[in-house]
């Protein structure tokens, strides 16, 4: 598995190795030992799964506050997403600043969003299925997030506002600003 890091050092683009013949193909997208090879020690406690029908459709962004902190590691099923990863964490030096990325059935890649940031995406192909191994439980209480467009994250989504199609809950969500310190930047 190769690992890349991003302009954020701390989110990383994995690409599992695929075996294929005139069949298709075979891959490992998850194994411990591997992933702490390459320094990744998280431990994975819950997958979901989500399925978009339609292209332009946004989720996020969210995250989990504390204690229920989450690391995801997504992975497109089916279809195609241009994903998304927000530093909130208080005294780092990409605090509030992006990275994205696109991530693929074709590509076969997987990002990895630590805790600390709010993850969303939009769908670039009818018909996404998209897999989010956590670190941490789903808990209501600590559900949260920013609003996608926040001019002062500014985003430069592929869509117009017109274009997104999004929840009544992410329509909702406060803007960076208007949110308490979420977390901490540890160095």
């Amino acid at each position: 598995m190769q690992v890349t890091e991003l302009d954020i050092p701390d989110v990383k683009i994995l690409e599992p190795v695929r075996h294929g013949d005139h069949r298709g193909f075979f891959s490992e997208i998850y194994n411990r030992e591997t992933l702490r090879d390459a320094g990744i020690t998280l431990e994975f406690v819950q997958e979901n799964y989500s399925w978009s029908s339609e292209v332009n459709t946004v989720r996020g962004l969210h995250f989990q506050t504390g204690p229920f902190e989450q690391d995801k590691l997504v992975q497109v099923l089916s279809g195609a997403i241009m994903d998304y990863a927000v530093d909130l964490r208080t005294g780092s030096p990409w605090y509030g600043r992006y990275v994205q990325a696109e991530i693929s059935a074709a590509n076969w890649n997987q990002i990895l969003v630590p805790r600390g940031f709010a993850h969303g995406l939009v769908t670039l192909e009818a018909n996404t299925a998209v897999m989010y191994r956590v670190t941490g439980h789903y808990s209501a209480a600590h559900d949260a997030g920013v609003r996608w467009d926040d001019p002062d994250i500014g985003i430069d989504w592929p869509i117009s506002a017109e274009q997104a199609i999004l929840s009544d809950k992410d329509r909702q969500l406060p803007y960076l600003a208007e949110c308490a310190t979420l977390f901490t930047y540890n160095g």
